[in-house]
């Protein structure tokens, strides 16, 4: 199962694995980058198979292992398969709510060699951020949890999605990440697929806002330099150029489900009529080099006009195919968050237009929700 075939030869090796253990999760983030229709716990892979698929990543070239979910400590066997990556030599990064049972399985994990903590916040204040996560009281278990990472010694990020909920909170999440001793904070701002395109009205800042909020990151990183890493990701609805998804489809990164679907970025099941291989059945090296839907848009050669031709096709790879295929409707078409994008112009129309609305109420991400996908024929024309 661990073989790869003579096209891998060709292809970069992946530099990282996000492990999504499960999607059970305490909170309710209505941006909430898991897909709508949640994995339910009688699915999830079993812990024999995950040690599998992290010997198989760690064979592959993968270097990093991102403990995701969901919740990753909603999992029994947590400590067990970070003990895995630890045998392994693979950098484990554990990203967490810091709520329900983070904390009481916080030092097993450390004793075990995990490596890294990133931890989200939804808000500085804490009604506002029990509000957006949809769970009372889970500030003081954040911020508890929190102490006792940097009380470890281990290495702390937190993480922000920036929304127009707490958009006015930026300055506090920066001097909150001072506060607890974090080595890195990420200020990134909503990217709106899964739940987040959803919400993406009771969202959706203004321009104003989210050229304040660069003003105050770029500040801070100058004032904080040595002492603070501040990563910004800006949301795509604003900007000139998009990001390189997840470093280039097919190029970087491996995203396994709880069921054990091996997708090139964790929204790529929205592409429906891409075809997506297990590894109960392929070996994640042939799936690396082999599985349709990582081949599908890797390179080049799939591009259309303007991508195919565009000086900058190998530096954002064409954007999102999932916001390509949301906005345009179609995946292989250029992201209408690139300024070269016929459907540019109404992208940023659409931004202005709902970010001036009074917002409406959060869509809680819930599993069973039954919320339909975006359709083809909801794109813009």
């Amino acid at each position: 199962m661990n073989a790869l075939t003579p096209n891998a030869a060709a292809i970069p090796a992946p530099v990282g694995l996000l492990a999504e253990l499960t999607h059970r999760c305490p909170l309710r983030c209505p941006y909430c980058s898991n897909p709508l229709d949640l994995d339910r716990r009688s699915r999830e892979l079993d812990t024999a198979t995950w040690q599998r698929v992290l010997t198989e990543a760690a064979g592959l070239g993968v270097l990093h292992v991102h403990l995701s979910g969901g919740e990753p400590t909603a999992r029994n066997d947590i400590v067990e398969i970070t003990e895995t990556c630890a045998k392994l030599g693979l950098y484990s990064n554990l990203i967490t709510s810091g709520v329900g049972g983070a904390l009481s399985k916080l030092q097993a994990l450390y004793d075990v060699g995990l490596d890294h903590v990133q931890l989200s916040v939804q808000g500085v204040d804490a009604a506002n951020a029990e509000k957006i996560g949809g769970l009372k009281n889970a500030q003081p278990q954040k911020m508890e949890f929190a102490a006792k990472v940097t009380e470890l010694g281990l290495p702390l990020t937190l993480n922000s999605v920036i929304h127009r909920g707490n958009i006015h909170e930026v300055e506090g999440f920066i001097d909150l990440a001072v506060k607890l001793g974090a080595k890195r904070l990420e200020v990134a701002h909503t990217q709106y697929y899964g739940w987040a395109y959803v919400n993406r009205a009771a969202l959706m800042p203004n321009k104003a806002q989210v050229d304040q909020s660069i003003r105050i990151v770029e500040a801070a990183r100058e004032r904080l330099k040595g002492q603070l890493v501040i990563d910004l990701v800006v949301p795509d609805y604003y900007a000139k150029y998009p990001k390189a998804c997840a470093g280039g489809w097919g190029r970087k990164l491996i995203n396994v489900t709880p069921q054990g679907k091996v997708l090139p970025c964790h929204a790529a099941e929205t592409i429906s009529h891409l075809e997506f291989w297990h590894v109960t059945e392929h070996s994640l090296g042939d799936i690396w080099a082999n599985a349709p839907a990582f081949t599908a848009y890797r390179g080049t050669d799939w591009m259309q006009e303007p991508c195919r031709s565009c000086d900058r096709r190998e530096k954002d790879w064409g954007g999102c195919r999932c916001q390509a295929l949301a906005l345009a409707g179609d995946a292989a078409a250029t992201d209408p968050a690139c300024s070269l994008s016929p459907l540019h112009a109404k992208v940023r129309a659409l931004a202005v237009e709902e970010a001036a609305e009074t917002p409406p109420d959060y869509t809680y991400r819930t599993i069973g929700a039954n919320i339909p996908a975006p359709r083809k024929e909801d794109a813009l024309s």
